[in-house]
């Protein structure tokens, strides 16, 4: 992977500046390869990773995972573009296994998402079965740490 690629995807935040002088480049040269990657589409935006378990009332994720018949002429994609255009769908992955996609959604309460399921998802032509699973605790997002050691929640490791 291009060592800037590399530096953005795990810290953003950086200056032009910063990431001239660590990759030993001039700074204009820096600048206009990022703007290059923004304007083809290699990057897509940026964000901040936020511990949503410090946040009062940030309500809950579930992962849900769907088995779907796809469509002849398109495949996987016109579910797909139906599916990732609800707005409860803050990702969406196409995988290999027991299932063939797997969402990322967002709800203020677990009823929430269970409706969005029941009244949405499950209406889509092309879904035949799903399974959902709401997340707890986060312990690590995008290769960060969200925790201060390994066992935090008090147990001690036993032999």
């Amino acid at each position: 992977m291009d060592k800037l690629l590399e530096i953005l995807t795990e810290n953003s935040s950086f200056t032009t500046k910063e990431l001239a002088l660590m990759l030993g480049e001039p700074e204009d040269y820096i600048a206009a390869q990022i703007k290059e990657y923004e304007q083809t589409g290699v990057i897509k935006g940026y964000q901040a990773i936020v511990d949503f378990d410090k946040v009062p009332d940030s309500g809950v994720t579930a992962i849900i995972e769907l088995k779907v018949t796809p469509k002849k002429e398109t495949g996987f994609d016109e579910i797909a573009s139906k599916i990732m255009a609800f707005e409860e769908v803050s990702s969406m992955y196409l995988m290999a296994g027991s299932f063939d996609f797997a969402l990322f959604v967002n709800g203020k309460t677990m009823q929430d998402v269970a409706s969005f399921v029941a009244r949405k998802i499950s209406c889509v032509d092309g879904v035949i079965a799903s399974a959902t699973h709401f997340m707890l605790k986060t312990y690590k997002i995008g290769g960060v740490s969200l925790v201060d050691d390994e066992c935090s929640d008090g147990r001690g490791m036993v032999l």
